[in-house]
């Protein structure tokens, strides 16, 4: 050891001793370990963290307000039991790939369900709800629910929208009580299956005049339908007896927006539910439409932290932006094939659509509405047709008039199948290219085929500068579906968002979400 290690040695020692000298006679003064009397120690400060982000998690997804939820019977609309008290967990599903809305009640019934003054029943039994109302299915449900920022999730024939109970399955039975779920559906989910509601008539005229018809025709509901108008030229159909929603979603493929210049290059439309009512939609308006909140997700712990502009914050956050290349050229996403056969002029023909941006293909998908900045794939070398779809021609349909101009129109293509078909496929097939699953408080404000905006900071190992967002991964969604979760404790709501292209466009305190313009979210998070 070298003679200046000996001296810092001996004066590190001199140091010690003068502490423990300085801690015996001062002992008041080092009883908390030379902290600063009043300040708390790390650990304490830790502690106080986490039970500061559990406070301000539970203020996000505290229990919301369940005003009513009662079954009435089948047997017996007279007949009705209050099941709010029983309440375990209420489950509650949109999506844009389903025509009806879904729920799951699940509740504890006791042998004083029925028949108590403290749940209202009306029933003259007394038991569980489940023998002696009964339930066994076909029941109407009637369920109000307010949200902690005051926004309602209601069903009730009032609203001409209730619930359905399509199957009651009673499970973990006790000799006091059982907790049974309640699977609840949409009326019309029953009345897609009757036999009279089969559509059998001849339809001529616009898509969207078609679907109109067939929801309160054939579907038989009251309730609001927020249809887009079609355009291109008319489509002429015969229902053979199907089912009102295959003959919805049928259509649906084949339509194409009002106003498109270039037939074919915005085909594809949806038809789902939401709590509000029944929606006909064009992908180029779900893509193209101002979104309605904005989420930013970080770490900070406080729920007042939320950067300004931002309405709502992440609770959990997850993202899948990978690109199955080979999937996507099986189902056709970048480039299809399409070979037709005229049986009036027996022929095959070969068209080709690609979704290469600039591309010589005919079709380009250079006019198209997109959420992000461009379309997911950059190698031009699988822009190539990698699915062959085979199709006769729709001609020769049934039309109206005289005999002489039914004669004359029957030899005209009915359909654009060339042009519309391979654009929907492709259409259907990128909706799907970039997905988000996100958590945030229960918001019933939110609907499948809404659109949100959603910011996080960008992963690198240094921030320097308000540009470091996700760039790529931000951006514009479409909640492809959600379910809202309420039970006793909490309240929260969980989405899948979904987008067809790739790269940050928009800005989250503008609702106009096809604005490109940037913000300062890093300096607002921070």
């Amino acid at each position: 050891m070298s003679n200046r290690a000996k001296l810092r040695q001996k004066e590190l020692k001199k140091q010690q001793e003068r502490a423990a000298e300085n801690r015996a006679a001062n002992p008041e003064k080092y009883s908390t370990n030379n902290v600063i009397k009043g300040r708390k120690t790390g650990k304490e400060r830790r502690e106080d963290q986490q039970k500061k982000r559990e406070e301000n998690r539970k203020r996000r997804t505290d229990p919301c307000d369940i005003e009513k939820i009662t079954i009435t019977s089948a047997k017996n609309p007279k007949e009705s039991v209050n099941l709010t008290g029983g309440l375990v967990r209420f489950m509650y599903y949109e999506s844009l790939l389903s025509n009806t809305i879904k729920a799951t009640y699940t509740y504890s019934d006791t042998g004083n369900t029925v028949n108590n003054a403290k749940t209202g029943s009306n029933c003259k039994n007394t038991g569980t709800a489940l023998e002696k109302l009964p339930i066994v299915g076909g029941e109407i449900a009637s369920i109000k629910i307010v949200d902690n920022r005051g926004a309602v999730l209601e069903f009730s024939p009032e609203k001409n929208n209730p619930l359905i109970v399509n199957k009651p399955t009673p499970f973990d039975d006790k000799t006091t009580k059982s907790a049974v779920q309640l699977q609840l559906i949409s009326k019309e989910y029953l009345e897609n299956e009757k036999l009279d509601n089969r559509v059998v008539k001849c339809y001529e005229g616009k898509i969207s005049e078609h679907i109109e018809k067939l929801v309160k025709e054939n579907l038989n509901t009251d309730k609001s339908v927020d249809l887009e108008e079609t355009g291109a030229k008319n489509y002429n159909f015969i229902g053979n007896t199907r089912k009102p929603f295959y003959c919805i979603n049928n259509l649906s493929t084949r339509a194409v927006p009002q106003g498109n210049e270039k037939s074919g290059n915005s085909a594809g439309f949806l038809f789902w539910e939401t709590a509000d009512g029944y929606n006909f939609k064009s992908l180029d308006t779900l893509l193209g439409q101002n979104m309605k909140k904005s989420i930013a997700y970080n770490e900070t712990p406080d729920n007042g932290n939320l950067p300004a502009g931002y309405d709502l914050k992440a609770l959990e956050y997850s993202r899948s932006s990978e690109n199955n290349v080979q999937g996507k050229m099986m189902m056709g996403a970048y480039s299809t094939q399409l070979r037709s056969f005229d049986l009036y002029n027996p022929d095959f023909n070969e068209e080709e659509l690609s979704s290469e941006k600039g591309g010589e293909s005919k079709g380009s998908q250079d006019s198209l509405t997109l959420a992000g900045e461009e379309l997911p794939l950059y190698n031009k070398d699988y822009y190539v047709p990698s699915r062959i779809s085979w199709s006769v021609l729709d001609t020769g349909s049934q039309s109206g008039g005289t005999t002489e101009e039914q004669l004359d129109k029957s030899k005209e293509e009915n359909f654009d199948l060339k042009n519309v078909y391979n654009q929907s496929i492709m259409r259907y097939n990128q909706l799907f290219s970039a997905t988000v699953t996100v958590t945030v408080g229960g918001d019933f404000s939110l609907h499948a085929g809404d659109a949100i905006f959603i910011d996080g900071p960008s992963l690198k190992a240094e921030t320097t500068s308000n540009d470091d967002i996700d760039k790529k991964d931000g951006g514009v969604y479409i909640i492809a579906d959600l379910a809202h979760y309420i039970s006793p404790k909490e309240t929260y709501t969980k989405m899948n968002l979904i987008r067809d292209s790739s790269g940050r466009k928009g800005n989250h305190s503008n609702r106009n979400a096809a604005m490109a313009t940037q913000d300062n979210f890093l300096s607002n998070i921070k």
